[in-house]
């Protein structure tokens, strides 16, 4: 759980992201360190990003719907088209789990 102080900082942080500002670097390092270490910050950081690349969401939108529910990566670069081989659906759907993946937030 964030700290009143981190989630306030964090939100800041995320509203400046989501808004195409700029932001300095020292607060993208921290921010980026805490969403390593904490769940909830990581959501948060991942939803803003989602916002910046797709500025004409529209509320109510299934773009909208997949940023409330966190679902997806928030970098269209890394959005799969469609898949050649059994091998690619395999590790479409096999999860990276970091080391410490029974860590709870």
């Amino acid at each position: 759980m964030l700290s009143s102080q981190y989630r306030l900082r964090m939100e800041s942080i995320c509203g400046r992201i989501a808004r195409r500002e700029e932001v300095q670097i020292e607060d993208m390092i921290w921010a980026q360190k805490l969403a390593k270490s904490n769940g909830s910050a990581e959501a948060m950081l991942r939803k803003a990003r989602r916002a910046a690349n797709n500025p004409e969401m529209k509320e109510g939108s299934l773009d909208d719907f997949m940023n409330a529910m966190d679902l997806g990566d928030p970098d269209p670069s890394n959005h799969r088209t469609g898949f050649t081989s059994a091998d690619d659906i395999i590790d479409f759907f096999s999860q990276d789990k970091p080391e410490d993946w029974r860590q709870r937030d």
